[in-house]
């Protein structure tokens, strides 16, 4: 006799369930799934707060499953920054299986926050929270290696969290450089081909999260082309030097990312793009509109009086 889809459904949630019996976590329910493990809503009764546990999702006898999953709680447990998730425990559960304990994250993902922002400049400013965190972790040595919208959060103050470094490596780490762990589409060419990796593969992901991010749109074969159009040539040329198909073409670090951004909003020119005279006239004339009104309204009234006077 088979069960009914529902039935196994609740069967598999049951036998998923961590038991936390031996810890000081008490389960709440489920949250989602991660990498290669189960993510948790639990509650710790020594701090009185809810928590978010992940717990491996299979028993792992030969225990590579084990080193990758505390591997990834470690990374993440070295980088102390407000835009990373910060990593509170980690143990064993009785059946073996191995969990850590993050901050729970309230909030949107990226994708879903760009969905329900139509300011241009606030996304762009979560754009460079992002940026801050990336260059964090590069700064500390590490990749992140899949970073994408379903990857980010950002928080109800504003506050952006760069979730799930369980494919996150050091960038000595000779497996760093094997490609394939991250997404199709957000997934540089060096990484695509298994190439040797450094913080560009990032900064190329980086290009594509803020092509999703202005457009709303996941790349299909490449970026698309009308979409780019609808952009202005200054954020368009940042997400092509960014996502160049050569690495050495992209920008060199995080950091000059986000300050080519920054220098957009600023009203300033970019360095990924070389403007006309007439654009460059055009941009001062936006940047400096409130001056420009001041003095055309001041001349308006000169040129009135001066006629006034001739009659």
């Amino acid at each position: 006799m088979r069960l009914p889809d529902d039935a196994l459904d609740h069967l598999r949630e049951v036998i998923e369930e961590p038991d936390l019996s031996q810890t000081k976590y008490k389960l709440v329910g489920p949250l989602g799934q991660g990498g290669m493990g189960n993510v948790f809503i639990a509650f710790d009764t020594a701090l009185n707060r809810n928590v978010a546990l992940k717990v491996l999702r299979v028993h792992d006898k030969q225990g590579e499953l084990v080193k990758r999953m505390k591997a990834e709680a470690q990374t993440a447990a070295q980088l102390e920054h407000p835009g990373i998730i910060p990593v509170h425990d980690l143990g064993t559960l009785p059946d073996g299986r191995v969990f850590y304990v993050t901050k729970l994250v309230q909030g949107l993902r990226l994708d879903e926050f760009a969905a329900r922002t139509d300011s241009v400049s606030d996304r762009l400013r979560v754009f460079l929270k992002i940026c801050d965190a990336v260059a964090y972790a590069h700064s500390k040595n590490v990749l992140h290696r899949d970073l994408k919208p379903a990857n980010i959060m950002v928080g109800e103050f504003g506050e952006v969290l760069v979730l799930d470094w369980g494919t996150a490596r050091e960038s000595h780490d000779e497996t760093a450089h094997t490609g394939g762990h991250g997404t199709v589409g957000y997934m540089s060419p060096e990484q695509m081909r298994g190439d040797t990796l450094d913080a560009r593969a990032d900064i190329f992901a980086l290009g594509v999260t803020l092509y999703h991010l202005l457009t709303r749109s996941d790349p299909v074969n490449g970026f698309l082309r009308e979409h780019m159009r609808a952009l202005p040539k200054e954020l368009a040329a940042i997400i092509r030097k960014a996502a160049h198909e050569n690495r050495n073409e992209r920008y060199a670090n995080a950091a000059d990312l986000a300050d080519d951004v920054l220098r957009y909003l600023d009203g300033e020119p970019v360095t990924a793009y070389r403007e006309s005279p007439l654009e460059k006239i055009a941009r001062l004339v936006s940047k400096h509109r409130f001056i420009v009104i001041i003095l055309l309204t001041y001349m308006v009234i000169r040129l009135i009086f001066y006629l006034a006077l001739r009659r």
